[in-house]
Parts: structure tokens; C-alpha cells; sequence
């Protein structure tokens, strides 16, 4: 049974999370935040003060408290809001001929452009130079003589547009993804009209962030070669994933292991058991912890640096952090706990996390293992050693799988079938990549050294290739086209929590909870089939330079297009996948028809 006393900065971390989805969608009410946080701020000292012994006041100075979090999340987001800004380009009233302004960001390598992001100093007018701010998208022609780098000053012709929103049902939202990350325009850039006329990187720590990044990219790129390999672990360790092949980033997610193609905790977690595995003996020394603490922080913030602070590394970085002060302070620690106080100082920083997937799906992966990994992995035992290694790791599988399952549906409309075969082979190849990874990084200037551990990340990269390949020839490896609606997904959250719960707390309760949201869920799951299939529908549908018609009978569809349209295509992926998952069709049922309309 778990004492929820014990974990304060759970109780934090909400506080904090409501008040910054409240600014979300009442972003204009700044006077009502600040007001609400004065007031429980006072409240919460003069009872903390003043009536400390009894439970009344307790209870007032909790609530206090966390209405105060509140209020801070909601201030905190109001100030990290970008076009709260009067000098934003949201706010422009005149028309922009050209500005100024600072990569911010890598150039990420696509088809034909580079694509990376420019901080506003100053924009052009008809009339004068004018101070202005935000971050605009750029996708530079690739036909340059230099690849643009962080801190680059650029004087860039031309007007930002502002992203355009969605044109078709059930598409993704472009435009509020981007404006969570604090990005409201963008702009197609040709050589001619960009000047680069000097170097201020905002950031001089960043600066070297890539500067390092760029030295670990050139040693595996010497070792491992530009192959599919080099891609992977360039993805795995670096976070860049401009050089992964399409249909391979298919494969890994057919696999249910798309989570290895970015710099993720389970790479930081894989760091820090190696690292203590290597270090540990030092706690058995006097004064030893505090070298342990010192050296394993250095390499575990050197990893973030290497990755150019990925989001995710900081995360799992800010909460080894606190194990590791925990250790050298000799203060006990939960594991939630630490979990969500790093997640609290994430939010403190950048509020805007709260709304990512990555944020979100791992925190619930690392929390619902450690909730749950321990009494399902003891629920069954072996005494084959190999047998019981396999259970271990599949049983980390089924609890990271099951714990995300329900919002990996709600954003991505698909689950891979055969993640518990996959997994078992993918976690530990993925460990060994790493870890020989990091390893060639430490002994890079050791000729022999480097190229035999070159070979090994080569191997263990293309076994676990090939591995996920022949998980994704498997039938049936990934359902597709599966929705939740918001409501099914609160039922369905419940309805998995509910029979976790039952199984490891083992209350009759719990399964009258699992077979209330159990019904809820089929019955609004049965409305919704009905619905689709009693449908009729005629779609004109937005695609950029084609004309595109779509006829919907129940759950089947024909597509009539003035250019060729596939399954498979760009175009439809970005454009229409989300119309026909939102309308129950999959893409078996449909079909597509080639028109040929006169010219005008």
C-alpha cells in the first residue's frame, strides 16, 4: 500500500500542471493568476506560521499551498509565452521587407533544404528598422556554400507567413504544435536572399552543446560508415534523425521500438547503471561517495551537453541528478518521488513540455515501471537463469507498453503487436550500442581501440536492424487506424489502471471499477462504430497542388485526385491520413481514382 505522504512533489507537480493547462486556454487572465497567487501565497505564511499545531490550519495551509503552485504554473506559462510579447512578429502591423535575426538551432538535413529555427532581432519596414522578437521556422535551400550553423547572424529578405492551421478534418495541428514551442511563422529561404554578417550564439554552453555534437557525429561517421547503421546510432546518441531512412522508421515503429531512434531516459538509465557499475567501488573508500557523486554527475551532464541538451536527456538527467544528491546526503529517497520533482523543475523551466508526447509518454513509461514492474516481474518465477533474464526484460516491455498505451493510441492511431517479441531482443542490443557507442567517443584517439569498438557498434547496430526488420514481416505487425476519442481515453486510462491496481493490491473494488469503465468504454466504442457505419460524406479536401475529392460510404472510401495519390505518399500521410482515421476508414477501404480534368 502506498503512503501518499511520502510523495510531496506529486502532489506539487499537479498543482503546478493545472495551473499551466488553466493558462493554456485562458492565456488573457494574467491580473486573475497574479491575484490568486498573492492571495494563497499570503494565506499559506500566515497559517504556516501562525497555526502550525493544529489541523485546521494544516489543511488551510496545504490547500494554500497548492493553489499557489497553481497560480506560479500559470504565471510561469503567461511569461513563457512568446506572443504575450508586444514586439512579437504576432503583433506586426506593417508589412515586413526583410530582418534580422539568429539561428537558434541545428540545421536539420532534409530532401532538398536545410530546415532550423531564427530568433527575430529587428525587422525592416517600409519605413525604419524596427526592434521585434519570435522564432521563425526556415527552410534554407540546400544549394548553399556552408552549412548554417548555431549563433549565425542572418539578414534574411522577405516577409515570415504565419503557419497555416489544418485544412482537413482530423489532421494534425501544425500550427499549435509549433506555437508550443513559441514558433508562429515560417519561411522558404533561397541563398540569394540570406547574408550571413556575423556570429552571436545566444548561448555560448549551446554553442559547445553542438560543437560536441558535431565531433562525436564526425567519430562515428569515420567508425561506423553513412549506412542505415550510422543513422541509428547517430539518432540513439547524437538525438539527430535526418539520415534515417523512411522505411526503416517504419520498421522501428511497426516493432514498437521507435523509442530507440531518439535520445530518451532509457539511454540516460543505460548510462548511469554502466557508469555505476564502473564507478561504484569508489563508495567503498572513505570520502569516496563524494568523488562517485562528482565524477558521475560530470559524465552524466557531458552526455547531455554531447546531445546538444535533448528534452529528454534533461529530463532523465535532472532526476539522476537528484538520486545521486540523495546518495551523497545520505537521505532516502522514492523513486516517484525523484520522478516528480524532475518533472517539476522541468515545468518550472519550460512549461511548454507538458504538452509534448515525449514529455508525457515518458514519464508515464518510467513511472509505471516503477510502480509496477517489481510485483508483475515476482508474480511469475524461474528457475532457468536465462528464462527468468527473458521474463525480466519482457515483463519491463508489457509495463512500459500497457502504461503508455492508451495516449500512444490517442496521438499516433496505432500499436505494434509484437512490441513483447521485439523488445526482449531490442532493450539489450540497444544497451550494448550504447554503451560501445560512448565507449569509441572515450577512446576515439587510440587507433586499434577506436576500430575494434567501431566494428562492435557496427554488429550490434546491424543485428538489431535486422532484428526489427523481420519483426515488421511478421502479419499483422502494427494495427492501424485506431482513435480515441477524449472520453475513451479517460476510459480506457482507467479502465488499464484500474486492473494494474487489482492485480498487485488485489481489492475487490478495483474490479468494480475495471468492469464499470470496461462498459462505459464498449458502449461509447459500439456508438461510435454505428455512427461510422450509417455515414455519407462528400470531402473536398485541401491538398497543396492537387485537386482532391473523396466520396465516404459507411467505412470505405474513394478518392478522386487530379494527381496520383497512394496509401503511401507524403501527401496523403500529412495531409489526409488523419480525416479517414477520424471517420473510422481504414486504408484498406480505400480507393483511388486518377482524374483527368480539362485544362483552363
Amino acid at each position: 500500500m502506498h503512503r501518499w505522504s511520502a510523495y510531496p512533489f506529486v502532489r506539487y507537480v499537479t498543482a503546478l500542471s493545472i495551473g499551466i493547462i488553466v493558462c493554456l486556454y485562458k492565456k488573457d487572465n494574467f491580473s486573475l493568476a497574479l491575484i490568486l497567487t498573492g492571495v494563497s501565497g499570503g494565506s499559506f505564511l500566515v497559517t504556516a506560521l501562525f497555526q502550525r499545531k493544529g489541523s485546521f490550519g494544516r489543511l488551510v495551509s496545504g490547500l494554500s499551498g497548492l493553489i499557489f503552485l497553481a497560480g506560479l504554473g500559470w504565471l510561469v506559462t503567461y511569461r513563457h509565452t512568446a506572443s504575450n510579447d508586444p514586439t512579437n512578429l504576432t503583433h506586426s502591423q506593417q508589412p515586413i521587407r526583410a530582418y534580422e535575426g539568429v539561428v537558434n538551432t541545428q540545421a536539420e538535413q532534409r530532401e532538398k533544404t536545410f530546415r532550423l529555427e531564427v530568433s527575430v532581432r529587428r525587422v525592416r519596414t517600409d519605413s525604419s528598422w524596427q526592434t521585434a522578437s519570435g522564432t521563425v521556422l526556415v527552410y534554407l535551400d540546400k544549394n548553399v556554400a556552408q552549412k548554417p550553423r548555431y549563433g549565425d547572424v542572418w539578414l534574411i529578405r522577405g516577409s515570415p507567413k504565419a503557419v497555416d492551421p489544418p485544412r482537413n478534418p482530423g489532421q494534425f495541428n501544425y500550427k499549435r504544435f509549433l506555437a508550443h514551442r513559441q514558433i508562429y511563422h515560417q519561411q522558404y529561404v533561397r541563398p540569394a536572399d540570406r547574408q550571413v554578417i556575423g556570429y552571436a550564439p545566444a548561448s555560448r554552453l549551446t554553442a559547445l552543446a553542438f560543437t560536441v555534437n558535431a565531433w562525436a557525429d564526425s567519430v562515428f561517421t569515420h567508425h561506423v560508415g553513412t549506412g542505415q547503421e550510422f543513422a541509428i546510432v547517430k539518432a540513439m546518441i547524437l538525438g539527430v534523425r535526418d539520415s534515417i531512412d523512411p522505411e526503416l522508421q517504419q520498421a522501428y515503429s511497426a516493432a514498437g521500438a521507435v523509442h530507440v531512434l531518439s535520445v530518451s531516459g532509457l539511454h540516460v538509465g543505460v548510462l548511469f547503471a554502466a557508469l555505476t557499475f564502473l564507478l561504484g567501488f569508489l563508495k567503498n573508500h572513505d570520502k569516496g561517495r563524494y568523488v562517485f557523486f562528482a565524477l558521475m554527475l560530470g559524465l552524466l551532464w557531458f552526455y547531455a551537453l554531447m546531445t546538444g541538451f535533448s528534452a529528454p536527456v534533461l529530463r532523465s538527467a535532472f532526476m539522476f541528478s537528484l538520486i545521486l544528491l540523495g546518495q551523497v546526503l545520505n537521505r532516502k529517497h522514492t523513486m516517484i518521488n525523484t520522478l516528480a520533482a524532475s518533472a517539476f523543475l522541468i515545468l518550472l523551466i519550460d512549461p511548454f513540455a507538458i504538452t509534448t508526447a515525449g514529455f508525457q509518454l515518458s514519464y508515464l513509461a518510467v513511472g509505471g515501471l516503477t510502480l509496477w514492474q517489481r510485483p508483475l516481474y515476482q508474480s511469475l518465477r524461474f528457475e532457468n537463469y536465462w528464462v527468468d533474464s527473458l521474463w525480466k526484460i519482457t515483463s519491463v516491455a508489457l509495463v512500459a507498453q500497457l502504461a503508455t498505451f492508451p495516449l500512444s493510441v490517442y496521438y499516433f492511431h496505432q500499436f505494434p503487436t509484437y512490441f513483447w517479441l521485439a523488445n526482449p531482443l531490442v532493450i539489450p542490443l540497444s544497451s550494448l550500442v550504447l554503451i560501445l557507442a560512448m565507449a569509441l567517443l572515450a577512446v576515439s584517439w587510440i587507433p586499434l581501440l577506436s576500430m575494434l569498438l567501431g566494428m562492435g557498434v557496427y554488429a550490434a547496430m546491424w543485428a538489431l536492424n535486422q532484428s526489427i526488420l523481420l519483426t515488421e514481416k511478421l502479419p499483422y505487425s502494427v494495427l492501424k487506424g485506431l482513435v480515441l476519442t477524449p472520453l475513451e481515453l479517460a476510459l480506457l486510462s482507467a479502465l488499464l489502471l484500474s486492473l494494474i491496481v487489482l492485480l498487485t493490491e488485489r481489492k475487490k473494488a478495483w474490479l468494480w471499477g475495471a468492469l464499470g469503465c470496461g462498459s462505459f468504454l464498449m458502449a461509447s466504442v459500439s456508438w461510435t462504430h454505428q455512427a461510422q457505419n450509417r455515414q455519407r460524406l462528400t470531402i473536398v479536401h485541401a491538398v497543396p497542388r492537387n485537386t482532391v475529392v473523396a466520396q465516404v460510404r459507411g467505412r470505405s472510401a474513394t478518392i478522386f485526385s487530379e494527381k496520383p495519390l497512394t496509401v503511401g505518399s507524403k501527401e496523403f500521410s500529412f495531409n489526409l491520413q488523419g480525416t479517414y482515421d477520424s471517420l473510422g476508414v481504414p486504408v484498406e477501404a480505400i480507393t483511388f481514382i486518377r482524374l483527368s480534368l480539362p485544362s483552363h
